[in-house]
């Protein structure tokens, strides 16, 4: 979810390699010598308990919001040679689980750091709802669903569409598969995702009743069963943090962050066009497409260039691509996708 651009604010000190393992004895080291309110992996702020329920473990840093229960069957997966990004480093793993936008936990202040207010939020056990034009409605339950799949690693480009970028290793299944299962009828036109609902978890939720909570986004079958579109449920070689969508969340690589809904409970085949949350908020800046495209600015700002958070500290300012540079997989689904400067609606 994307609405407001709030300038980077991290002071991240581990190395994006770290494991988890070596990355929580460290923090246990320093609480042992008692420096254990200090949180080192952003700048020293630290947070707050009044946005979890009494009795939720504040997590120390965003590493230690991966789910303890989460299945960790056939981690790490093999990477696919077939989706690379050769012309950009990875981002380093702490900034891209320390700079994130995830309005059910945060929609007010620094909204980039989500990861302190993910305490009270279960992830697992988690089931997940297939509804709508299908052959028969069918509830799965996740982890058995995970363990089932032929997990894979790509690395994708990751666009916001308020202009920052990163470049992440997910791993995770393709879309088409999970569909595949789903059985759905061929009068689905498109497939809907509904996301979680849990304001006693979520402070986000609790605090903005103003939004038309949960969250809701959609595809067309065709998108949705282009090879490109995936379904994470990890990334750098470990299950999703929550913070990142756990216990999965859509990856489509040629849209605006905002389309990959987190955190999924439940899938509903239709055969309108279903709505989407920002789409449906603000329909003049956040369009049911939403592709990247560097001819189609932003009422407020324009596309034509994005800021790439590689590492701690250090971000560059590069040309967006069109398509995120994704054209030769995706161009000929949107043939009326302007390739010249259009006006400031995004499709």
């Amino acid at each position: 979810m994307a609405n407001i651009i709030i300038p980077p604010a991290w002071q991240l000190k581990e190395n994006a390699s770290t494991t988890k393992a070596a990355y929580t004895n460290r923090r246990r080291f320093i609480k042992s010598l008692g420096l254990g309110g200090i949180a080192l992996a952003t700048g020293g702020l630290g947070c707050s308990r009044n946005a979890q329920s009494s009795n939720a473990p504040d997590p120390d840093g965003p590493l230690d919001t991966i789910p303890e229960n989460a299945p960790r069957d056939g981690l790490p997966a093999e990477r696919n040679p077939a989706y690379t990004v050769p012309e950009r480093p990875v981002t380093e793993r702490l900034v891209a689980s320390s700079y994130n936008n995830f309005y059910e936990f945060i929609n007010q202040g620094n909204l980039k750091r989500v990861w302190p207010h993910t305490g009270a939020y279960e992830a697992f056990p988690w089931t997940l709802q297939v509804r709508g034009r299908v052959e028969e409605d069918q509830t799965w339950d996740l982890s058995d669903l995970i363990r089932s799949m032929a997990l894979e690693e790509r690395v994708y480009r990751f666009r916001c569409v308020e202009a920052w970028s990163i470049t992440v290793p997910w791993t995770g299944f393709s879309l088409s598969k999970l569909i595949e299962r789903c059985k759905p009828l061929s009068s689905a036109n498109y497939v809907a995702f509904t996301c979680v609902n849990r304001p006693n978890q979520l402070p986000g939720q609790r605090i903005a009743t103003w939004y038309p909570w949960p969250y809701f986004e959609a595809l067309r079958m065709d998108e949705a069963m282009n090879e490109l579109a995936f379904v994470a449920t990890g990334m750098y070689g470990e299950p999703l943090p929550k913070q990142n969508g756990s216990p999965l969340r859509l990856v489509l690589p040629w849209k605006y962050g905002y389309k990959g809904a987190k955190a999924i409970v439940r899938l509903q085949f239709t055969r309108n066009q279903p709505n989407t949350f920002w789409n449906e908020l603000q329909p003049r800046e956040y369009g049911f497409l939403s592709n990247v495209n560097p001819n189609i600015p932003h009422p407020r700002w324009s596309q034509a260039s994005e800021r790439f958070l590689p590492r701690e500290n250090v971000e560059e300012q590069i040309p967006t691509q069109i398509f995120n540079g994704y054209d030769q997989w995706v161009a000929g689904l949107y043939p009326d996708e302007p390739r010249q400067p259009a006006g400031p609606i995004i499709r």
